[in-house]
């Protein structure tokens, strides 16, 4: 009976998907107008092809956003120097604009298609991959069936299952057997999230550790650095990094909190979603703080309050900025944000308390004394102005950070190992070919 529900609820995804179809194009009209979809690329959304197939092998990539991209483009690296060209997708323009600017010559990129019949359909066909690699927890319950279908080898790599993702799918474990079994490895970042993999019916599963740390330090350009820092000069500063809305009203009240102990103070802003910044703007002016914004070419004055960096792909330039960040989407919201990419350029670590999408990577910091965990705005005010007033303790801190990556590592060498198993065999079949 629980298989027949599982045909019954993966049948009923996809007719509704096939009744949804003729309706997708004003829904991606108004994304592309909010910003979160690229308008001249939206037919690649129904798997309409900008590119054509380069001859031999192709490995299929996809990653969500620009953390999850960055992690696996080693992954595709590896992949380009065995001779096999890579297909990478994406799902937000923001990661489309950073993975343009950094993937490999043997790659073409293309938007992800819709989980839906016809465009993964069209998707595949055109591209014929001989491997799909999906990263973290991208699991589209469309194209994962098709894959099989067409008997295309499925590996989940970096993989994590959240909480609730977790209580969701054990609610209809027989769907999520038939999704999971699928997978021809799954590698996850942690003993609990294979585990939980495990439990959902995927076979086999490994663990690697998380693959953003063998990432490198995020990029930024020296001379923009520079002429910032000098505009900063001894000012005391701060950073709040990758904000959730409501955070942002949180950070206002801690800077507005901390100008009578540091009347020069200089936060700076970094919203996780940056076309927020012009509510975010409007937010500060009204409470009196002067703001400038990075996206308009705003440079900080002595009486900046608060520098929005409202860019994309500037993360890695703003956390050069400060050696003390707060990591939003902790203490408003859920599931934290990755605290690697701080803690590989040096910088001590605040973060609230809801950090499950990151439990490991806490675990060991915390361990390391190289974050803390605050459970409201009053302990965030107390912990950045005891580290801005002691630096000693903030470098040390930092120091821990760094030392909590370099334990870390090791998860690309083990994650390769996994698809060197799948692709050694793309390798021989691809020099039969040319003989």
């Amino acid at each position: 009976m629980s298989e027949l529900w599982a045909r019954m609820a993966l049948g009923a995804y996809r007719v509704l998907g096939s009744a949804s179809y003729p309706f997708m194009g004003p829904f991606l009209a108004l994304r592309a107008r909010r910003g979160k979809e690229d308008r001249a690329r939206r037919y690649e959304r129904y798997g309409y092809p900008s590119a054509e197939r380069p001859q031999g092998a192709v490995v299929w990539f996809h990653a969500a956003s620009v953390g999850e991209s960055m992690a696996i483009l080693p992954l595709l690296e590896h992949v380009n120097r065995l001779g096999i060209s890579t297909i990478m997708t994406t799902g937000t323009v923001t990661s489309a604009e950073v993975v343009r600017e950094r993937m490999p010559s043997r790659t073409y990129h293309q938007y992800v298609p819709l989980d839906m019949a016809k465009a993964v359909r069209r998707f595949l066909d055109h591209w014929q991959p001989d491997l799909s690699v999906f990263s973290e927890s991208e699991i589209w319950p469309t194209i994962i069936l098709e894959l099989g279908r067409r008997r295309i080898p499925q590996v989940l790599v970096n993989a994590r299952m959240s909480d609730r993702s977790f209580v969701r799918w054990s609610k209809a474990p027989a769907l999520a057997e038939a999704l999971f079994e699928k997978m021809y490895h799954v590698v996850a970042q942690s003993d609990l999230d294979a585990e939980r993999f495990r439990k959902l019916g995927a076979r086999p599963v490994s663990v690697s550790g998380n693959l953003k740390v063998d990432t490198g330090e995020l990029p930024c350009d020296e001379r923009v650095l520079a002429q910032l820092l000098a505009l900063i000069g001894e000012r005391p500063v701060w950073i709040a990094a990758s904000t959730h809305p409501g955070e942002e009203d949180v950070v206002a009240n801690v800077h507005t909190r901390l100008l009578s102990r540091f009347p020069d103070l200089l936060t700076i802003l970094v919203p996780r979603h940056p076309e927020r910044g012009t509510e975010i703007t409007q937010m500060l002016t009204g409470r009196g703080i002067e703001t400038a914004r990075r996206s308009a070419g705003e440079t900080i004055q002595s009486s900046t309050g608060v520098y929005l960096g409202d860019t994309i792909g500037e993360m890695g330039l703003y956390l050069r900025l400060a050696h003390l960040v707060f990591i939003g989407r902790s203490l408003v919201g859920s599931g934290g944000q990755n605290p690697l990419e701080p803690a590989m350029l040096g910088t001590a670590i605040i973060s609230g308390r809801n950090v499950q999408n990151f439990r490991d990577s806490y675990r060991n910091l915390l361990a390391n004394e190289g974050a803390r965990l605050v459970r409201d705005e009053d302990m965030l005010v107390a912990n950045v102005e005891y580290l801005l007033d002691h630096p000693d303790e903030r470098d040390r801190m930092a120091a821990n950070a760094w030392r909590t990556v370099e334990e870390m590592r090791g998860a690309l060498g083990k994650t390769i190992e996994v698809l060197d198993s799948h692709i050694f065999p793309l390798t021989v079949k691809q020099g039969l070919e040319g003989i």
